[in-house]
């Protein structure tokens, strides 16, 4: 006994008074980072337990399960708090799902995966869109388009790549190459050999700025303090492609994003060369939405692509932005109005939105 109120005392906390307001809430967001125990019954729960709410004074705080049974406490039959949350289990179905897609052929059928991971198909389907950030169906587009682009590194020919990777058919490769590489099959193959990149560094009131334009369009926005810096991150991004320093005429497409950069009400009329998944598309596409001059939230932005729960990879399809100002990730900030990461650096982001609040 002596042992239990030692325990007892020493689980006291300064934050206990935040614990115990999740208690009353019945937070299940706390779920998995304490469990509360109640000295009159003898049981610990989780703090969403459903149970009705015993008293304060009889309330203890231990960090896990095995702190609490040390204690002499025994788990709640209702919340179970010596099992897995419903979210940890359905975080462990859809990576046993992921698995299941990574080393399939073919995509299994939706009905098939649901079936596997203990799930109806409907329930799968938003379980796995709201933990992944997409589908199944695009999570797996996008394994493949990862794999294609490894195996044409590897395989000895294209074909080859091209069914190693997954797809069914050459023809329904090739429809949707350019989307996936930026170039052919062959040119990705080579490292961009073939693949022609003109590119010019200039001035802006935010430092130094590269443009870069596929014959597509513009591919690239760079923004940095040294130059040459930016030309080696170019370089990186394309090892074997030609790059060729823009020539008068592509002085005019450098001179209308600085414009843009300085203005940005006045908008950018440039045709974009825009390389991503299909979920990074659908943020990429939110934030062109975003009207100049206003800014939201990573949470808003996770509704606005219909994935409330995404905000992880909302954030990741900001921060793989490579074309700065003109997909505008810099107006996206963090639920209490303050500026949050940015690739470019915050405090350039912080002079973009004041550029923007006077246009």
């Amino acid at each position: 006994m002596t042992r239990t109120l030692d325990l007892l005392n020493a689980s006291a906390r300064p934050d206990d008074a935040m614990r115990w307001a999740a208690v009353l809430a019945r937070d299940k967001s706390s779920d998995g980072t304490f469990v509360f125990s109640v000295v009159t019954t003898g049981i610990y729960c989780r703090p969403s337990c459903p149970a009705r709410r015993a008293r304060r004074e009889n309330v203890r705080f231990f960090d896990g399960c095995i702190e609490a049974e040390a204690a002499g406490f025994r788990a709640c039959k209702r919340c179970k708090p010596n099992e897995p949350t419903l979210a940890e289990q359905h975080a462990a179905r859809v990576a046993e799902a992921c698995r299941l897609i990574d080393e399939a052929a073919d995509l299994p059928r939706l009905a098939e995966l649901a079936d596997t991971v203990g799930l109806s198909p409907y329930h799968f389907h938003r379980v796995f869109k709201a933990i992944v950030g997409l589908t199944p169906r695009d999570y797996a587009s996008a394994r493949r388009q990862h794999r294609v682009r490894e195996k044409l590194q590897t395989s000895a020919t294209v074909t080859e790549a091209i069914y190693d990777a997954g797809f069914s058919s050459s023809g329904r490769f090739y429809e949707n190459a350019a989307g996936m590489l930026g170039m052919t099959p062959t040119e990705f193959r080579d490292g961009g050999s073939n693949a022609q990149i003109t590119f010019a560094v200039a001035r802006c009131s935010l430092g130094s700025i590269l443009v870069a334009a596929s014959h597509r369009g513009v591919c690239a926005i760079f923004l940095g303090d040294d130059p040459e810096a930016l030309v080696r991150e170019l370089q990186d991004r394309f090892p074997r492609a030609s790059l060729m320093a823009g020539d008068e005429a592509f002085e005019n497409v450098i001179a209308k994003v600085v414009a843009f950069v300085e203005a940005p009400a006045k908008g950018l009329d440039l045709p974009l060369d825009i390389k991503g998944t299909a979920f990074q598309h659908r943020v990429w596409q939110a934030l062109r939405a975003i009207p100049s001059g206003e800014t939201i939230s990573y949470a808003e932005l996770a509704r606005r692509v219909g994935d409330p729960k995404a905000i992880r990879a909302v954030a990741g399809a900001c921060a793989a932005n490579r074309i700065a100002v003109a997909i505008p990730c810099h107006r996206v900030v963090k639920s209490d109005g303050s500026l949050s990461g940015y690739r470019w650096g915050v405090e350039r982001k912080r002079v973009l939105l004041a550029k923007e609040a006077k246009s």
